[in-house]
């Protein structure tokens, strides 16, 4: 089934590896045979990739976007979700639905489920912080705050 996108002005994707952007009005393209596409929101830069759960996005990602170098990102990958399953066993359950994605060849669902994780880490990361304010009594500035401006 054709794979319909609509493309605001300025917004880019990658199709197979290559990056399209769109610089007129809206364009609306119609995808007809499989290939790898990332709209500009589900892109992760490796200079964004600094936390766990956003390292093993970025590798598998680039296992989607680079289907002739998969299997070496995917060594990268597993190890990574492996680790932050172990260190964080609420995200379990997570990591067991990447899996069977990835034993099912679907690479994409894969990645959504990768976009679970980093949101799961999100979480966790905000809870601490709240906890950490109410025992202190003092405000933490969430990731991206401008401190000069409080």
């Amino acid at each position: 089934m054709p794979l319909k996108l609509d493309l605001k002005t300025g917004i880019r994707l990658v199709i197979n590896g290559a990056v399209i952007e769109n610089i007129g009005p809206n364009t609306k393209l119609l995808v007809h045979n499989e290939s790898s596409i990332l709209r500009e929101k589900e892109i992760l830069s490796a200079d964004d990739s600094a936390t766990p759960a956003s390292r093993a996005y970025f590798a598998l990602q680039c296992a989607y976007m680079f289907p002739q170098e998969k299997e070496k990102y995917l060594d990268l990958f597993l190890p990574l979700l492996n680790d932050y399953t172990q260190a964080l066993p609420s995200s379990a359950e997570i990591g067991v639905d990447i899996k069977a994605a990835l034993d099912e060849g679907k690479l994409y669902k894969a990645l959504k489920g990768a976009q679970d994780l980093v949101r799961h880490e999100a979480k966790i990361v905000e809870d601490m912080r709240h906890t950490a304010e109410e025992e202190t009594g003092e405000y933490l500035p969430e990731a991206g705050d401008d401190i000069g401006n409080r």
